[in-house]
């Protein structure tokens, strides 16, 4: 158990596009444990501050809305994804590559990040949480059970996003979402608070060739082997 709540903790980490969303969705489904989309709350918070105005450039102000923004994440009858803001669904509108953009310009300021901190921890809750993000094993939950950091190739990375946006009728140029990859891999790995690392006793998989089904089997029989789960439960 971490020290830091009650209930067992699987994370995952990893850059833009290396599909640690959908594992992550996947898996806690599969085991019924809770979901922290870490980065849904980052995005929210960028869309919210433009919605309201703010500087862009003022951390503070974007902290303080953090702190007090009224979020719910749940799901459709159909099983589909829904993120609330204030009420409203924009679980559409955070997906958007101009959402990422803002996400990871606010996730570079300590006082958002701060803000952030009590809120993520207080996902964790029996049977247990899996949580999705790029700090997650390094900051947020330092003593989970499990850790995961997910990667593959930039260049698959920018494949697998140009087609999930092409799916969800955005026009977007390849080379253009290929750029967008490099420089947010770069703000990520290089920002002075939480950056983009693996931590050290991290199972690293690069998911570059191998299809989602794979990926999730090797972490469901990873948490057989610490004890998340039975193998029974997969």
């Amino acid at each position: 158990m971490s020290a830091l709540t009650d209930c067992p903790i699987l994370t995952i980490d990893g850059p833009s596009g290396s599909g640690k969303g959908t594992i992550s969705r996947a898996v806690s489904l599969k085991v019924g444990w809770h979901l922290l989309d870490s980065g849904a709350l980052y995005r929210l918070v960028a869309l919210a501050g433009a919605r309201a105005g703010l500087p862009a450039d003022d951390p503070s102000a974007h902290a303080q809305l953090a702190a007090a923004m009224d979020v719910r994440f749940g799901a459709d009858a159909a099983g589909n994804e829904r993120v609330l803001l204030d009420g409203e669904d924009v679980g559409r509108e955070i997906r958007s590559e101009t959402a990422g953009q803002g996400a990871s310009r606010v996730a570079a300021w300590p006082e958002v990040r701060a803000a952030l901190l009590k809120r993520q921890r207080a996902f964790a809750r029996p049977p247990g949480l899996v949580a999705d993000g790029r700090d997650m094993g390094t900051v947020v939950f330092p003593e989970a059970l499990l850790k995961i950091f997910l990667t593959a190739s930039a260049e698959e990375r920018a494949l697998r996003r140009h087609k999930q946006l092409k799916d969800k009728g955005s026009d977007v140029s390849l080379a253009g979402l290929s750029r967008e990859i490099a420089e947010r891999d770069l703000r990520d790995e290089t920002r002075q608070v939480a950056p983009l690392k693996a931590a050290p006793d991290a199972c690293v998989i690069d998911s570059t060739g191998i299809g989602v089904g794979a990926v999730v089997q090797r972490v469901l029989e990873l948490g057989v082997t610490r004890r998340l789960w039975t193998r029974e439960r997969i």
